[in-house]
């Protein structure tokens, strides 16, 4: 709910500002600020009752990059405001769906392979990479939306939040891209202590190459003259989230491999994820169009 009054402001504030819509704003960041401290507290507090760190398995990762969009959205709110509206409402969205009953809120023991000193390091860092990839494809929702809703004779507050969304979509993007890359070497190390070897394309060693090589594609997208445009940067980078979520949930539940000790309970694809898929297919084809229609105009 704060998350979406400070988006309803971050847009007004495009058109118009006053004191008291300020005020609001403080308010609204002041909130977001307790909130992330709870949210602290509240890992702390389940780290020390399980003994062990709260990203285990599928519940407590969720969680966990709940955590992390929270974090980035406040890292990144002093480059454009729409970063801690969008964090505070994907992490939002996330613990939401992290406590349906499909997923397993128990505190458990921990299987044999995960009482090592990487489940600190590599699982840490892996997943936190996953935040601000993700904080990166609802800003580029975001972004698809605002071309959408352009108007043809746009003022200067419009094209720069176009803009600061773009560069804070690549710092976000780039960081996320070095925190996957050097996860999953790290996994290779584990791998090699756990198993002897340090590669066996086992499904989650797959998709994890897979999403670092999706996202090393986004990020050089730019270098391409014909391709350095921001349709479809945001295009990419929306998209490219869904290799994160096959990587991280995909893998767990619907293959079968030495990862499979996150899995928990089977869980069935929930339908509201089709109907997801679907409303962001029709904004990215309106996007392409709205987009195609404002360069016939200005040509």
């Amino acid at each position: 709910l704060v998350g979406l009054s400070m988006l309803v402001l971050a847009i007004v504030m495009l058109f118009y500002e006053s004191k008291k819509i300020n005020y609001a704003w403080i308010i609204g960041v002041v909130l977001a600020w307790i909130g992330f401290l709870m949210f602290c507290f509240h890992l702390g507090l389940r780290w020390y009752i399980a003994q062990h760190p709260p990203w285990s398995d599928g519940f407590e990762m969720l969680v966990f990059v709940a955590w992390g969009v929270l974090l980035f959205g406040l890292l990144f709110n002093s480059k454009t405001r729409f970063s801690l509206p969008l964090g505070l409402l994907f992490s939002g969205t996330l613990l939401f769906v992290a406590f349906l009953d499909w997923l397993n809120p128990e505190i458990t023991n921990l299987m044999p392979v995960l009482h090592s000193y990487w489940l600190k390091i590599h699982v840490a860092v892996i997943v936190s990479s996953y935040a601000p990839l993700a904080l990166a494809a609802i800003m580029a929702l975001l972004s698809l939306i605002f071309i959408i809703a352009k108007p043809n004779s746009c003022d200067s507050k419009w094209k720069n939040s176009l803009e600061e969304l773009q560069l804070v979509n690549e710092m976000a993007v780039t960081i996320g891209l070095f925190l996957l890359a050097i996860g999953t070497f790290l996994g290779g190390v584990w791998a090699n202590e756990s198993w002897g070897r340090y590669w066996a394309w086992d499904p989650k060693e797959t998709w994890a190459l897979i999403s670092v090589m999706v996202y090393a594609i986004v990020l050089h997208l730019r270098l391409i003259p014909a391709l350095n445009h921001r349709l479809v940067y945001n295009l990419a980078s929306m998209w490219a989230f869904s290799s994160i979520v096959m990587t991280s949930f995909g893998v767990n539940y619907y293959l079968s491999g030495l990862h499979s000790y996150a899995k928990g309970d089977p869980v069935p694809v929930p339908g509201w994820v089709y109907w997801v898929g679907a409303t962001l297919l029709i904004i990215s084809v309106v996007a392409y169009w709205r987009d195609r229609q404002t360069r016939k105009l200005k040509n």
